[in-house]
């Protein structure tokens, strides 16, 4: 079996509910359908770097959506994402390096957007290893909560 590091991450998730392409930021978050908590879950190893996102089960996303009406402004939200109880990650999306308007933005310069496809925000510092057997506890403002169990 490959050696490998396994990696938490919470992030927002942003689904999109509308077509297009080429969208202009002012425009962006008419696309929005909603947020949900994402955990993007990371293995380091050997394998090629284009399979670290590929993993079935690693990408977690839920525990529902909440729509894009109940939050006008995805750009003052606290993340948090607790291990086993202890605080890993603690931040805000205004932190974040390319806001929820730019990233639809720049995204649909390259490809359509399509209702259901997904974008993972990025995360705050504080990525770490998890095992089989940790619990993760991943929350955003406004969005909610969800509680995830490791398992080999």
């Amino acid at each position: 079996m490959m050696e490998r590091q396994i990696d938490h991450e919470v992030e927002l998730g942003v689904v999109i509910g509308k077509s297009g392409a080429n969208i202009r930021r002012e425009d962006a978050l008419t696309h929005v359908a909603g947020y949900a908590v994402a955990l993007d879950i990371t293995p380091h190893g050997k394998e090629e770097r284009s399979l670290r996102k590929s993993c079935e089960t690693y990408s977690v996303l839920g525990p529902w959506l909440v729509t894009a009406d109940e939050i006008p402004d995805p750009m003052n939200l606290e993340l948090r994402l607790d291990v086993n109880g202890e605080c890993r990650q603690q931040g805000n999306t205004k932190q974040m390096i390319r806001d929820v308007a730019g990233m639809i933005e720049y995204a649909s310069q390259f490809y359509t957007l399509y209702p259901g496809d997904i974008f993972l925000s990025g995360t705050p510092a504080g990525v770490g290893p998890i095992k089989p057997g940790d619990e993760l506890v991943a929350s955003i403002d406004r969005v909610g909560a969800m509680r995830v169990k490791v398992r080999a």
